[in-house]
């Protein structure tokens, strides 16, 4: 009874911010960021945050453990991303890829020890990441107003709609939430939150040394990178923060 109600409950949650983002989307045409003074409040909480636990957390993490351990977990973490990523390769009708990405889910599930190696990348089979917010996108839906959420950091709120239904419906760590494995999933949780935060110590630093305005410059570069990811990466280059391009490609080298 209790997970059929909870069931339930993920289920209206989703059914009303779906119905948001369509409410909204032509609305936040005019204005990507109505929200823009709440924003900003969450956003200067999230810093100091940030520079306070998770940044000093990471720093120590990636200066303790060596690199091959690191890009290890890494793996594993980008595995699990694969089931999100094949259903929503489903969902936009993009066949071809649900089945290569579902074969490099496999082979690195069974031959790279759970993920931890990543034996399909040595195939030179790619790594792609589809969302619910990319694949809403890819049907047609807005971004709707541009969001900073606590802790997580910039979305919108078609993006945040797809994170709340990736979350419920194809994320393993919920899986063994719901199925009793409470500790379990904390710490997969705990460990995916440091893995991602590692990962982008070279950007956030690059943030506060190239802006006069933090907040802006991160809230075009996710906008402009999100519509890349939507279309395929068919948004022209221009329109691309380069510099979050060579810190991604220097971030995932180290």
């Amino acid at each position: 009874m209790r997970t059929k109600t909870t069931i339930f409950s993920k289920s209206i949650v989703i059914a009303c911010l779906f119905t948001l983002t369509m409410l909204s989307g032509c609305a936040s045409q005019a204005n990507k960021d109505p929200l823009e003074g709440l924003n900003r409040g969450v956003y200067k909480f999230n810093d100091v945050t940030d520079k306070a636990l998770f940044k000093p957390v990471a720093k120590a993490y990636k200066a303790v453990t060596p690199s091959p351990v690191r890009a290890g977990f890494n793996n594993f973490f980008n595995n699990l991303g694969s089931i999100t990523t094949v259903l929503n390769d489903l969902l936009q009708f993009k066949f071809a890829n649900a089945f290569t990405d579902a074969g490099r889910f496999v082979i690195n599930s069974t031959f790279g020890l759970a993920g931890f190696i990543d034996v399909a990348g040595m195939d030179n089979i790619p790594l792609r990441k589809e969302d619910f917010g990319q694949t809403l996108g890819h049907w047609g839906v807005g971004n709707g107003a541009y969001l900073v959420l606590p802790f997580i950091g910039p979305s919108s709120l078609r993006d945040t709609t797809g994170l709340v239904f990736d979350t419920a419906t194809s994320d393993p760590i919920t899986y063994t939430r719901n199925i009793g494995e409470i500790r379990l999933a904390n710490q997969l949780r705990g460990g995916q939150f440091i893995d991602k935060r590692t990962e982008l110590l070279t950007a956030t630093d690059l943030v506060d040394e190239a802006s006069l305005d933090p907040y802006a410059f991160t809230r075009d570069a996710y906008l402009q990178k999100r519509a890349s990811l939507v279309q395929d990466g068919l948004v022209p280059k221009e329109l691309i923060h380069d510099d979050f391009e060579e810190v991604d490609a220097e971030a995932r080298e180290k």
